[in-house]
């Protein structure tokens, strides 16, 4: 079976992550797609986060 080209990524607000005094426990994580050859590096994108209610940046996480 060939593999596919576009992988399943997780994106992690950056925020929530360094920050430990935020109002509740947690982190806000979405999850997307990207291609392979198109996005060889780690993708960033401005996301809303439940957690910090308002959008920051989410990273690409392993």
């Amino acid at each position: 079976m060939a593999k596919g080209v576009r992988i399943v990524i997780t994106l992690e607000c950056t925020e929530c992550r360094t920050n430990p005094s935020k109002r509740s426990a947690g982190v806000s994580r979405y999850t997307t797609q990207k291609n392979r050859r198109n996005t060889t590096g780690r993708m960033e994108l401005k996301k809303f986060c439940t957690h910090c209610n308002k959008h920051t940046v989410h990273k690409e996480i392993k």
